[in-house]
């Protein structure tokens, strides 16, 4: 158990170690907030490397991520696996994405629904293939569930998941069998404050 004084909550992403903010969602959760962007050039570039030891027996053509959080992961695994390409996932409404390709989606750090775009001229990049569906955190699972509906929607085929770190165990229900696809560099739980002002971890 972790107390409200605590600041921190110490985590490893594959071989790097990290202290990460405690913040509150509500007076009910309370999660360790990493934020991938904020890390540096050498922590994505060790752990997209890492990641993409753990996805590379599922031989993945191309990776697809979110934005923004998984944009460096997905540039680091890919350059590790040595493919060319990758293809980002909006949650930002732009005039280029239309209505086409798009999936609803809410996430556990964000207070409102919000939409997952896929740029119309970047599914041929995705069509048929097999893909590596990469995020930087899975919580509840529900942006990765809208992702694997757009690939799914473009023929293309989800062989692996890869992720920095799972987050509570929520997301395993919400994927069905999809969780079996899953690699992660590292797992964490959710906490919910007791009554004395400390904080329960919920690894479920």
């Amino acid at each position: 158990m972790s107390t409200a004084a605590d600041r921190t909550y110490t985590t490893t992403v594959g071989s790097q170690v990290l202290q990460l903010p405690l913040v509150p969602l509500s007076d009910e959760l309370v999660i360790a907030l990493l934020i991938t962007v904020d890390l540096g050039v050498g922590f994505a570039e060790t752990a997209g490397r890492e990641l993409a030891e753990l996805m590379r027996p599922a031989q993945p053509d191309i990776i697809v991520s979110v934005a923004t959080m998984g944009i460096p992961l997905a540039i680091e695994a890919s350059r590790a696996l040595g493919l060319d390409d990758y293809v980002i996932l909006h949650k930002t409404p732009k005039i280029h994405l239309g209505e086409t390709w798009v999936e609803p989606v809410y996430s556990i750090t964000t207070d409102k629904p919000q939409r997952l775009r896929m740029d119309p001229a970047r599914v041929d990049a995705v069509r048929g293939r097999r893909v590596a569906v990469v995020d930087d955190v899975i919580s509840t699972g529900a942006s990765l569930s809208s992702a694997l509906r757009l690939v799914r929607r473009m023929e293309a085929d989800p062989v692996v998941i890869g992720t920095l770190m799972t987050e509570g165990g929520a997301w395993k229900r919400a994927l069905g069998e999809d969780a079996a696809l899953v690699r992660t560099l590292g797992s964490m739980p959710l906490f919910h404050p007791d009554s004395t002002g400390g904080l329960v971890e919920d690894w479920d």
